[in-house]
């Protein structure tokens, strides 16, 4: 995979300013806020940064958080996985394999058969509607 790489300034110029806080500066929408929380559309979801195929709808459930919730990526590849410490607690915070961008965090609390929340942003994905 290729990855993208750009200036900040670039990625400022390309997201809008909502998206480049999430995206970029490792943000979080407010929860029930996003478009796709409550999306039942079938298709996949891709990194609103770079269109990098991120998850698909087959793996979305409704946690009940807010945020969309997806219980495997679409591929181990699609996303890197790294330790967050932001917080008190430590979780692990999910970015885009190609372009870097911060989507959310993953959770070991989800339902089987991975028992993972991948919690994401809306504002980090876009959906391709199954056609």
């Amino acid at each position: 995979m290729k990855k993208l790489i750009l200036t900040d300034a670039a990625w400022k110029q390309k997201l809008s300013a909502e998206a480049y806080h999430v995206l970029r500066k490792k943000g979080t929408e407010r929860a029930f806020t996003g478009q796709y929380h409550n999306c039942d559309e079938k298709g996949i979801y891709a990194c609103a940064a770079c269109d990098h195929p991120l998850f698909s709808s087959v793996h979305k459930f409704d946690a009940g958080t807010g945020w969309p919730s997806f219980w495997a990526p679409i591929s181990l590849q699609a996303v890197v996985l790294e330790e967050d410490f932001s917080l008190v607690l430590k979780r692990t915070e999910v970015t885009c394999a190609c372009c870097g961008s911060h989507l959310g965090h993953v959770f070991p609390d989800g339902p089987p058969p991975a028992h993972e929340r991948y919690c994401m942003n809306s504002i980090a994905l876009k959906l391709i509607p199954r056609r």
